[in-house]
């Protein structure tokens, strides 16, 4: 299996080379060359096992095939479940029982277990870019803390995450640093790409991404999803709350590759990047709106790129998708209406989900659907146990992260600056 870039402009390269390189030399998003098919699955088995068996084809010829069956061992240690809610036709899957309580811990112990088995020069360490606009950078900071010859380097917009994410980006240390940017997550995003694309810099300081720009982080994003989908009745109608679009494209790919996924909703928060494509309009990227729903503070979607040549073109992609906006109001219905109703207590980004599903149902829409929970509500809890009147129960691993010390340094949205910051580390 070969890898090529969405700009087109940069030579094929294998799964091992893609992953290590992050992003592609013309500045592309590295996409399979052709989207491989995967054969039946057994609906009973492990996700462990279901990733793997998924993933085979992608790590067809490479070096790192032979270590497919523990690069997912490791990577899918926790459970993601898929459980019935109490609103008719109603599925919540859990992404938010990992070490850091995201969703995002599968793609960064995934990329983790790739990169530490990939060979590098021990006297040159690799450093790892992420920017985050709230869970990425605890999940990638986790699964990298204290793996010799890798560091990271968390980028995030200051005052612009929750506190205990805020927290949980700063509290590792050692070969882990947090750097809080004055300027949006669109900034964090634009200062790692600028890095990675610099040559000479490249030259002075190995890099690679922990963004969904990584194929390490995208492709396992595809398991759970089609784990999932096993365990459904019919093809898994699916919403998926998104920003970067690395989530919903990984729902895609999994649809594209044969698995029983049927019609797939992107619910977003105020920033209508999104929305507004699939509602005809040219794509246009825009500063991000800072919301309560942070992790998807995205004005420029950096999977879009891989959205549209998944598709061929815009008007393609939009025949197989569709996009909502909610705003801070309707999450915050959301949260308050469903703890008095019924007890359930989501996070403000499973609510952007819960309520499209609303809206589906309003419009007569009776299938069965399946929202993807992204983040455990105590990660949030200065906005959610004010809605639900009462504490919202912390999980043991982020109570243990959260007792850490903490800090993080000021960084200015300058790739002069930040390029001189990583010369000098």
């Amino acid at each position: 299996m070969r890898y090529v870039s969405t700009r087109g402009q940069a030579a094929p390269a294998s799964l091992s080379q893609a992953i290590a390189a992050g992003l592609a030399p013309d500045g592309g998003l590295y996409v399979p060359e052709a989207m491989p098919k995967v054969g039946a699955l057994p609906r009973d088995g492990y996700l462990a096992t279901t990733a793997s068996r998924m993933l085979a084809p992608f790590f067809a010829d490479d070096p790192l095939a032979a270590e497919l069956d523990a690069i997912c061992a490791e990577a899918f240690a926790a459970p993601a479940p898929r459980r019935e809610l109490r609103i008719d036709g109603g599925h919540l899957l859990e992404l938010f029982h990992g070490p850091t309580a995201a969703f995002k811990d599968f793609g960064a112990r995934f990329l983790a277990a790739c990169l530490t088995r990939l060979r590098r020069d021990e006297n040159h360490p690799l450093t790892i870019l992420v920017a985050t606009s709230g869970d990425t950078g605890a999940a990638v900071g986790a699964a990298f803390h204290e793996v010799p010859g890798v560091r990271v380097a968390i980028l995030y917009p200051d005052n612009r995450v929750s506190p205990r994410q805020a927290h949980q980006l700063g509290s590792f240390g050692g070969n882990v640093r947090a750097l809080r940017v004055e300027g949006s997550f669109d900034d964090c995003q634009r200062l790692v790409k600028g890095a990675l694309g610099d040559a000479t810099l490249q030259a002075d300081v190995p890099m690679s991404s922990a963004n969904s720009i990584s194929l390490g982080r995208l492709l396992p994003q595809m398991a759970y999803f089609g784990h999932a989908a096993l365990q459904a009745a019919s093809p898994m109608n699916t919403i998926v709350p998104t920003g970067n679009l690395g989530n919903a494209v990984a729902c895609l790919w999994a649809k594209q590759t044969g698995l029983p996924i049927g019609e797939v909703v992107f619910a977003c928060n105020a920033n209508e990047t999104l929305p507004e494509f699939y509602a005809g309009q040219p794509y246009r990227a825009r500063d991000a709106v800072p919301t309560i729903a942070n992790a998807m503070d995205v004005g420029a979607p950096s999977n879009f790129e891989r959205l549209r040549h998944l598709f061929g073109n815009e008007d393609e992609a939009r025949r197989h998708g569709h996009a909502e906006r909610v705003d801070d109001a309707e999450i915050r219905d959301t949260i308050r209406r469903h703890a008095a109703n019924d007890g359930e207590v989501f996070c403000p980004h499973t609510a952007t989900a819960i309520r499209v599903f609303e809206r589906l149902r309003l419009r007569g829409d009776t299938r069965a659907w399946t929202m993807a929970s992204t983040a455990h509500p105590a990660k949030f809890d200065t906005i959610v146990e004010p809605l639900v009147g009462k504490r919202v129960e912390v999980p043991d691993p982020l109570a243990i992260m959260l007792a850490r010390s903490a800090s993080a340094e000021p960084m200015a949205a300058d790739g002069r600056i930040f390029a001189d910051w990583l010369r000098h580390w």
